[in-house]
């Protein structure tokens, strides 16, 4: 047999198996199923668009063709950050079977786009793909990935032996470390701005800093961060700290440190969040500071409980803030994000069963969730890294910050759940009661201050913009570049992103048509928000020489405090 027909015969053999895989695929794809309610009849099978069924098998059998062909000339084309380096680039099998999986992934995306359903079950579909796609990559597996094969050759296996006792260590830790945790300590090389705790209860500490200025403004400002992760991501380090920037802008600053939560705080609810935590806090700084006003500022999670606590008192007759900012806030939970695929009643449902009456959502479980909302870069990147290739990861801040997670009270998370994420009772006037009072955030009236992170996909920008619609007060919003954490985290000395205002004041119905009108400025959003909060922040006086007041208030400890400490 002549060499040209063995080619042709294998080529041949080739498309069969791209052919006979393409047949599976949808195969599996018609014979999935979604699911039902308990009681409801068996779930319909998938059905497929046949039109976009066509052109995504004849894309794919074209690029499997082009993909054999390149093989053939040992030029199998891999682009993809997972098989980057010389043990893929030089060998070829490998390359092939980076290449062949790609295209695989690739197609079974396609065929999730292609089902015809409603967007939440397609939503669930593509969520499922990515996930089973990302876990079954070949650079996930050491007989696979020829980079950890080649990194064993040269270190003569030592690169496996350390990747074991990595493996071991995060097994011991229960979480896969994503930075070396040994070389930070909180109050040492994070959450290290100078201050004082001034008052504490079950719920939370408050956190009062040394002013950095003679004088401050005569409106002190509060800071409430998310109760789901630690305030520290407010300041990692001197540079990139946003509670030291208002330090240095002027503001005496306060911030709620919340505990994290053990078994006894298992029955607290959203309401004592409220009550005990955020209108508890701006009470205290009320006291201690002498303002009839303050301005307070929420972050994430955070920001719904601060929203709250301001409807609270103002369905009470008491107006306390005199403006408020909201970072990456869900107040209109329509748009929830990657988030929506957890999200329905039998979810819910079943929380309400497994914890509403008492118990903790334990961090660990809460961390793992949202790292596999980006699971090739928070998850499999670094099994990678960490247990084939026996790498330890590089100290970074942030990830650190990330890896201590906060457990929550059982009935605090089945009420969010239920209320807010399924259904978005906060944007119906009379609907919910929060701590005995009616909401209505029509009685909202104060100014605040808006923003949200263009590829937050935590809390899209759409819904961060959405508050604009349901606040009735003067607003300003804010669009900053990156996501949820990087697109808040922006200091202005480091010069980097940019950020989107609109300086007619308008406020159209949807994020694009706001965007219509706006124009992107260089750099970090926090001097506009500076420039914004300062307007409210009334005359300057003379700078507290102490923590605390008089013997109510004193001084319990330095900065950070104690229940920043408390590990999950």
């Amino acid at each position: 047999m002549s060499s040209e027909s063995i080619w042709d015969q294998s080529a041949q053999q080739f498309q069969q198996i791209f052919g006979q895989g393409w047949a599976q695929a949808v195969q599996s794809f018609q014979k999935m199923d979604l699911g039902a309610p308990a009681g409801a009849a068996a779930a319909t099978p998938v059905q497929l668009s046949p039109d976009k069924l066509q052109a995504l098998q004849k894309q794919y059998l074209e690029e499997a063709q082009a993909l054999w062909t390149q093989s053939l000339q040992g030029k199998a084309e891999v682009k993809d950050k997972r098989f980057v380096g010389e043990g893929w680039a030089n060998n070829p099998v490998a390359a092939f079977s980076a290449a062949a999986y790609l295209l695989n992934a690739r197609t079974l995306m396609g065929l999730a786009d292609a089902v015809e359903a409603d967007e939440k079950t397609r939503a669930r579909i593509r969520f499922g793909v990515e996930q089973w796609m990302a876990a079954m990559a070949p650079s996930n597996f050491l007989a696979f990935n020829a980079e950890a094969q080649k990194k064993a050759i040269e270190t003569k296996g030592e690169s496996i032996a350390k990747g074991m006792q990595n493996l071991l260590h995060d097994i011991t830790q229960g979480h896969v470390s994503m930075t070396d945790e040994s070389l930070f300590e909180v109050g040492r090389n994070v959450a290290t701005t100078e201050g004082a705790v001034v008052f504490e209860n079950e719920l939370f500490q408050l956190l009062e800093y040394k002013p950095l200025t003679a004088k401050v403004y005569e409106r002190p400002f509060l800071l409430v961060p998310p109760c789901i992760n630690k305030f520290y991501i407010l300041d990692l380090q001197p540079d990139n700290s946003l509670i030291r920037y208002a330090v240095s802008e002027g503001h005496h600053t306060f911030v709620v440190s919340w505990r994290n939560p053990d078994d006894s705080l298992g029955k607290k609810t959203w309401d004592n969040y409220v009550e005990d935590g955020a209108i508890a806090a701006i009470e205290v700084v009320q006291a201690i500071t002498g303002a009839g006003q303050i301005n307070a500022l929420g972050f994430c999670v955070g920001g719904t409980i601060l929203s709250n606590a301001l409807t609270v008192l103002a369905a009470r007759g008491q107006e306390p803030v005199a403006s408020a900012t909201f970072l990456t806030t869900l107040i209109d939970f329509t748009d929830t994000g990657i988030l929506d695929v957890f999200i329905d009643e039998n979810f819910v449902k079943f929380r309400e069963m497994q914890m509403g009456s008492g118990g903790l959502m334990k961090g660990q479980d809460l961390a793992s969730t949202f790292s596999f909302l980006r699971p090739n870069d928070l998850v499999w990147n670094y099994v990678v890294g960490n247990y084939l290739k026996g790498e330890t990861p590089p100290p970074f801040d942030l990830l650190y910050w990330n890896s201590d997670s906060t457990n929550l009270p059982g009935p605090f998370y089945a009420w969010y759940l239920r209320n807010f994420y399924l259904e978005n009772n906060l944007v119906k006037p009379g609907k919910l009661t929060v701590c005995g009072e009616k909401m209505d955030l029509g009685q909202l009236t104060l100014p605040t201050y808006i923003y949200g992170s263009r590829e937050d996909h935590i809390v899209p920008a759409t819904a961060a913009y959405a508050s604009t619609q349901v606040l009735p007060g003067k607003k300003r919003f804010v669009m900053g570049a990156s996501g949820h954490i990087a697109g808040v985290i922006n200091p202005p000395a480091k010069g980097k992103r940019s950020h989107w205002i609109r300086a007619d004041g308008k406020f159209p119905g949807t994020l694009d048509q706001w965007l219509q009108g706006a124009t992107e400025h260089p750099g970090s959003w926090w001097t506009d928000w500076s420039a914004w909060l300062k307007g409210h922040a009334g005359k300057q006086i003379a700078a507290p020489k102490g923590y605390g007041k008089g013997s109510k208030f004193k001084a319990i400890e330095p900065a950070p405090g104690r229940y920043v400490r408390q590990k999950a």
